[in-house]
């Protein structure tokens, strides 16, 4: 699942947050765009996401989560 998150704190550090992610979710991918949103690209669904930024020290909302839209096309069978 890809996630926008639109933090009301700034992100005091990104690789604290992708370490935790990737304990949880060794596939998992982040970073931020030029808004200062974070991307994110995990397979953890949106209630285990935010306890794990949480547990990284970032504080969202749920309403600071937007799930985006699949890209997937389902051609390799995933």
């Amino acid at each position: 699942m890809q996630y926008l998150i639109s933090p009301s704190s700034h992100v005091a550090s990104l690789d604290r947050i992708a370490d935790r992610l990737n304990d949880l979710d060794p596939s998992a991918l982040i970073d931020v765009d030029a808004a200062g949103r974070l991307r994110v690209s995990t397979l953890l669904p949106d209630a285990e996401l935010l306890l794990a930024l949480g547990m990284a020290g970032l504080l969202v909302a749920p309403c600071d989560v937007e799930q985006l839209p699949s890209e997937c096309c389902g051609g390799c069978g995933g």
